[in-house]
């Protein structure tokens, strides 16, 4: 799943190498970027995924091009063209040290059955997923790579049958980190894929984002002729995997999913990427499972 690095961090990281996010030159070309932003509100269409999301005043909209610029020049994640947009809180701005946005990707691998929903033992998924994590760290330093633990569910996976959404938020430790990283995660159930939308923050917002990410569930939905309930098993396309894969990260490697992982900045211009070990560990045990 898409991992992104909340904008607390990147202040507590760029300060404890030195870097001064007040320096006037900064200052200057950070509200000249700022201002370059182009917002948009109401009816938003995302054509890519055919959906659409009908904003409530609480939130703003940043097309693929501005948010891409935000994610990688503002965020220093990895450039990655496969982001559609991206949700930004009204109240804040993407450069507030405090700031989290919601980055909207969508996947066409394929209509995703959930027969399985209602059987999965979520607390067992949470066990095998921290302990591939744990067994991926040796390997993962050795590279290089800051250790990772996944500590546990900040918001237990819940699947609506009704609507087709998926939600599910886990709690991050990264070494070197200051405080632990919130990522709250929901995907979109659609006709032929899934829209997938992901908050990132410091657990101390935990509060904040469990009371925002139910209203951008209501305010998202595939187009007509393009839902859940249009599928068609005569013709469509159908994926390799289902709601346990999407929920453990077993399809991230299947996806293209590698440059929307975690990035931490260690020094200026060093960035390095984690949890590659981990999600193709996951991706092995879930597909070899299914074979």
């Amino acid at each position: 799943m898409p991992l992104f690095r909340p904008l607390a961090v990147v202040f507590a990281l760029l300060a404890s190498v030195g870097v001064s996010a007040q320096e006037p030159d900064k200052q200057a070309k950070l509200q000249h970027f700022l201002d370059s932003l182009h917002y948009q509100t109401g009816s938003v269409a995302i054509g890519a995924a055919h959906a659409t999301l009908n904003l409530s005043p609480e939130f703003r909209f940043l097309d693929a091009h501005d948010a891409q610029r935000v994610l990688s020049d503002l965020w220093g994640n990895p450039p990655d063209s496969e982001v559609l947009g991206m949700l930004v809180p009204a109240s804040s701005s993407v450069a507030d040290k405090n700031g989290w946005a919601v980055v909207i990707t969508y996947s066409s691998d394929g209509h995703i059955a959930d027969s399985d929903a209602s059987t999965l033992d979520y607390d067992k998924m949470l066990k095998e997923m921290q302990q591939r994590t744990r067994d991926a760290n040796s390997e993962r330093e050795k590279q290089g790579y800051p250790a990772m633990q996944l500590v546990g569910w900040a918001e237990p996976p819940h699947y609506d049958a009704a609507s087709n959404k998926l939600y599910w938020a886990k709690e991050l430790d990264f070494t070197g980190s200051h405080g632990h990283v919130l990522n709250y995660d929901i995907r979109v159930l659609g006709r032929g894929g899934y829209l997938s939308l992901n908050a990132v923050a410091g657990m101390d917002q935990l509060a904040t984002i469990k009371a925002e990410m139910p209203k951008v569930l209501t305010m998202t939905d595939f187009d007509s002729g393009q839902r859940y309930t249009d599928f068609n098993a005569s013709t469509d396309k159908i994926a390799a995997y289902g709601i346990g894969a999407l929920v453990a990260g077993a399809i991230a490697a299947k996806a293209g999913l590698f440059a929307k992982l975690f990035v931490l900045l260690l020094a200026f211009k060093k960035a390095v990427l984690v949890g590659i070990v981990a999600v193709a560990a996951a991706v092995r045990k879930f597909f070899t499972r299914a074979r």
